[in-house]
Order: C-alpha cells, then sequence, then structure tokens
C-alpha cells in the first residue's frame, strides 16, 4: 500500500495514516508513506522504520509529483493507492490513471464536497470513499457520491499506548492554578471546531464551579477572536491557550474533564483520546460525535452552538464525583470498540474488495 498525506503540521489524519500504515506493516503487509519532506507525518513514519518517499505537490494537479508517485507505484508494485487526505486525492488519482491500481480515498471530515467539475473528476478516480462515520457518508452521498462507492470505517485509537499527565510544574507554566478542576479542549481555533462557543460554556461553568480552568491546546485563524472573547468575558487567568503543542496527549490526560465544542464534526479522534483514557467528556452532537459518544453513558452530548449547555454538562461532571467515575469507566469498555486493530481489520476489508473487483 502507497499510503498518500500531503498536509503540512500534525493532525488527526496524519495520525491515523501513521497509526494504520504502522499496524499493515506490524502483520507484514507493505506499506510506504509518501509526505512532505521535513513534515512531522514524514518524520515520524520514518522514525517508526516505515520506507518513505517525498511528496510535496506545488498544487492538486502538480504533474511532476504525480509522475514521481507513479515512479513508486511501478518500481515498488504496489496493489492499493490510499490518499488520506482531500489534497492528496488529485496527486493520487493522476498517479493511478492508467495504471490499473486502485485509488482509495478517505474522508474525515463532515463538509459537502464542493460542486464543481474539478471535484467531481478528482473524485471519480476513487474506488472506494472511505467515511468515518456514517454522518459523513451521508454528506457524502448528499454530494452526488453513490451508495454503492462509500464504505464506513471509523478512526482509530491505540488503547495500548501509555501516556503520562502533564506535571504540575508544566501546567503552571500554562498559567494553570495548581489542584483546580481543568478541563481541555484538543482542537483548532478554526470556525468548525467553534472555539468561541468553548470559551462562553467556561463563563457558564464558572457560575457553579467558580474554581475551573480552561486549557486550549491548537493553533488556527480564530486564536485573535479567542483572545478578546476572553477579555470580554472576563476570563483571563480562568482560560488558557497553549497553542500547537507536541505534548498535546499529555496535556489532555491531566484534565478532570475533556471537551469539543464543534458546530461540524466528522468524528472528532480526540475524542477516542479521551475514551481511551478514561476521561469523562462533554461535547456537541455534531456530525459524527454521537457515534463516538454514547450519551449519560461515555459522556454528555448537549446541542450545538449552544454555550448554556455545553457549560451546564461541563459543571455537572466537574461537581458529580460519581457521574465523573461511572462515565470514565465507561470509556474504557467504550474505546476498546474503536481500537487501531479494528481500523484496520475494516481497511484491509476495503483493500480486499477493491483488489478483488
Amino acid at each position: 500500500m502507497l499510503h498518500v498525506d500531503t498536509e503540512r503540521g500534525w493532525r488527526g489524519g496524519e495520525r491515523q495514516a501513521l497509526w494504520l500504515a504502522q499496524e499493515l506493516a506490524r502483520r507484514g503487509h507493505g506499506s510506504i508513506v509518501a509526505a512532505r519532506g521535513g513534515e512531522p507525518l514524514e518524520a515520524r513514519a520514518r522514525a517508526a522504520g516505515l520506507e518513505t518517499v517525498a511528496c510535496g505537490p506545488a498544487n492538486e494537479l502538480d504533474p511532476l509529483a504525480a509522475w514521481r508517485l507513479r515512479r513508486v507505484i511501478r518500481a515498488e508494485r504496489i496493489d492499493v493507492v490510499h490518499a488520506h487526505t482531500a489534497h492528496a486525492v488529485a496527486v493520487g488519482g493522476l498517479a493511478t490513471f492508467g495504471s490499473g491500481v486502485p485509488l482509495v480515498v478517505s474522508r474525515r471530515v463532515d463538509f459537502p464536497l464542493r460542486r464543481n467539475a474539478g471535484t467531481r473528476v478528482k473524485y471519480s478516480r476513487a474506488a472506494v470513499l472511505v467515511a468515518v462515520s456514517r454522518a459523513v457518508a451521508r454528506i457524502l452521498e448528499q454530494s452526488g457520491i453513490g451508495p454503492d462507492r462509500i464504505r464506513v470505517v471509523p478512526d482509530g485509537v491505540d488503547i495500548r499506548r501509555t501516556v503520562a499527565p502533564a506535571s504540575a510544574d508544566v501546567l503552571a507554566s500554562l498559567g494553570i492554578a495548581r489542584g483546580a478542576p481543568l478541563v481541555v479542549q484538543v482542537a483548532q481555533l478554526v470556525g468548525h471546531k467553534d472555539p468561541l462557543n468553548f470559551v462562553r460554556a467556561i463563563a457558564v461553568t464558572r457560575e457553579r464551579a467558580p474554581a475551573v480552568q480552561a486549557l486550549m491546546v491548537g493553533d488556527g485563524p480564530l486564536r485573535a477572536d479567542v483572545e478578546r472573547e476572553i477579555e470580554s468575558l472576563g476570563l483571563d487567568g480562568v482560560v488558557h491557550l497553549a497553542g500547537y503543542r507536541t505534548d498535546a496527549d499529555s496535556l489532555l490526560r491531566a484534565a478532570s474533564v475533556a471537551t469539543l465544542s464543534s458546530s461540524e464534526e466528522g468524528m472528532g479522534s480526540v475524542l477516542l483520546d479521551s475514551l481511551a483514557f478514561a476521561l469523562p467528556v462533554a461535547a456537541t452532537r455534531a456530525g459524527g460525535i454521537p457515534e463516538v459518544i454514547v450519551d449519560g453513558t461515555s459522556g454528555l452530548l448537549v446541542p450545538v452552538s449552544d454555550p448554556r449547555a455545553l457549560g451546564d454538562a461541563i459543571a455537572r461532571l466537574v461537581l458529580d464525583d460519581a457521574l465523573r467515575e461511572r462515565l470514565s469507566a465507561n470509556a474504557r469498555v467504550r474505546a476498546a470498540e474503536f481500537s487501531v486493530e479494528r481500523m484496520t481489520d475494516r481497511t484491509i476489508e476495503v483493500y480486499e474488495e477493491v483488489l478483488n473487483r
């Protein structure tokens, strides 16, 4: 398999691509990772002992990048090309055109496909589109993709890894008061993650749990808006912005409560980490989130864009020890349903299907 991910930086999609390639390799299936040189995915794949090739297209239709991938496909006798991001679809489609090698495309967001000729041509090259949730599958169907070309394979989480919580000193360096209940959200500061909803929810939470501290891990174009909202609500010293962090898992592990305030969400792979860390979760019902968090069993779900409801749910989890402990215990059980091993089993079934056609 040739896994193609041309993104810069390190987000959930890159981690899923790496975990899948690692597990396939562990089972004896050859996996090569095509990624931008010098980016985290390329470095981490190399560190994991995976073969890597440089793939840094200047744009989606970069013929030189596609030609280089095509050489790899031929030289390595690749059976399946798997494009893990939207930007990788076009270069993967060009590289496989006329080769007889099937293209599998992962779709992790619940945004509709753009309605233009370029998008239709790009996605027509895919033998199968892998949606990470039923919610994403529905959006693909509404965008004109036939259900016969869609398969649902939820993202996975490494339930065997051990992550130590961030130390009190690390938390203090971020401005968090020692011993305070800590609410952590790991998400980019972008529109569909609705970070302003999170900030407003913390203001509501503080009405009932005034000692609460909050940490937002991640960066993005809405950072200035978030900073203004923190100031306007008088939450300086309460809501802390950590920016992009390589120790995001450790910071999440230190949480009393994990949240996701999204208005749109394909699945929310950070919620899988929360389950694996046995954290109680308060999240919105956006997109595929209800397919991960069972309301009242492994977390609390609230309507989208309702900071009052989200803040009240967070306060319940902070103040109710019995509820928090019950949800934490159930989270461990729920996490096993999304193991990397299960995700890999389902992905192999997709590969076998397209190869047997």
